[in-house]
């Protein structure tokens, strides 16, 4: 099947010529009415060539297309072609198996999305191709996703998500883990972030002039507030570019220069601790120097691999995760 990016818009343009009882089409004329599809689509003129029609037509006609039966009716040097029952359409005909498999691969993408509002459409999807195709399920498992679907507070997603697209302003009951009592919150619903298999929620709360950033498993209920929505001008992009989680302090950029040990070079070459992340060797040793705003979640990060990273710059981390160290040590 091509992966032209324009197939399917050539597929329904055939398919329309070949079932018009009312003209013949020839391949020229073919060409040309997929051209104007193709136009009328995108607006620029990137018109296809013969070959990729017969190509396009082979495809119909073959098992991993829909089977198609062309009527190819000669006249002089021209051949034109109609479908042999002209009640045919591809529209009409289930998704093949090339198609069923294709979709199957972006649904187990989707997949992980579990509580969006999107997830029940999929998993109805999912048993349509099944039944459709008889594609069942392999027993072994051969992809698998980190995720938590036992994390208090994913069942609030759809509500969070629908309340973010149509700007609804949400009175929020949560329960912050340092304080005894729950609290209610207005806030403006803005982002809904992921992070280490949690859920946040980002906002403009009443009570605070900075973003609100509440986790989702500490939420107890959700309400909707007829109060009229604050937009935000936030690209949250470029919110969390300065920061590794979703903890944003008010406070500056740093140089954290860190020294790397020679079995963990190789991972955090691979896979970056940050997108500012620069690797020299300095008097022998292999240092990483990154541009971030110091947050909890540097400092968890950076204790996870124990002894394979030093903290050299600056000292404020250095002091405050010596003293982290030295507690963890009374620990034992």
């Amino acid at each position: 099947m091509s992966t032209n990016k324009h197939a399917i818009i050539r597929y329904q343009t055939l398919d329309k010529c070949f079932r018009n009882s009312g003209r013949n089409y020839a391949i020229e004329d073919l060409v040309e009415e997929c051209n104007k599809a193709i136009y009328e689509y995108t607006g620029k003129e990137e018109g296809i060539k013969k070959r990729q029609l017969y190509d396009d037509i082979r495809f119909m006609e073959s098992e991993q297309g829909w089977n198609i039966e062309l009527k190819k009716e000669k006249d002089g040097r021209r051949v034109f072609y109609k479908y042999e029952d002209s009640k045919f359409s591809i529209s009409n005909q289930p998704l093949n198996e090339i198609e069923a498999n294709q979709l199957r691969e972006a649904l187990l993408t989707l997949e992980r999305f579990k509580g969006l509002p999107q997830y029940n459409w999929i998993n109805a999807l999912n048993t349509r191709l099944e039944a459709s195709f008889s594609l069942k399920q392999k027993s072994d498992v051969i992809i698998s996703f980190e995720e938590n679907e036992f994390l208090k507070g994913l069942e609030f997603i759809p509500e969070l998500y629908s309340s973010i697209l149509y700007k609804k302003v949400l009175n929020v009951c949560y329960k912050n883990f340092k304080i005894e009592n729950s609290t209610s919150i207005i806030i403006y619903p803005y982002y809904l972030k992921q992070f280490n298999m949690r859920w946040f929620l980002f906002g403009k709360s009443d009570d605070y002039e900075t973003i609100t950033n509440l986790a989702l498993d500490r939420i107890e209920s959700i309400e909707p507030v007829n109060k009229n929505y604050i937009n935000s001008d936030i690209d949250f992009k470029e919110y969390f570019e300065d920061v590794i989680g979703v903890t944003v302090p008010n406070d500056k950029v740093e140089i954290i220069v860190l020294e790397i040990s020679e079995s963990l070079m190789p991972y955090v070459k691979t896979k970056p601790i940050h997108g500012s992340q620069i690797i020299k060797e300095v008097d022998g040793r292999n240092c990483l120097q990154i541009k971030v705003i110091p947050n909890y979640e540097l400092e968890m990060l950076i204790l996870s691999h124990g002894e394979k990273i030093k903290v050299l710059e600056p000292l404020f981390l250095v002091e405050k995760l010596l003293d982290r160290v030295n507690k963890m040590k009374n620990n034992y």
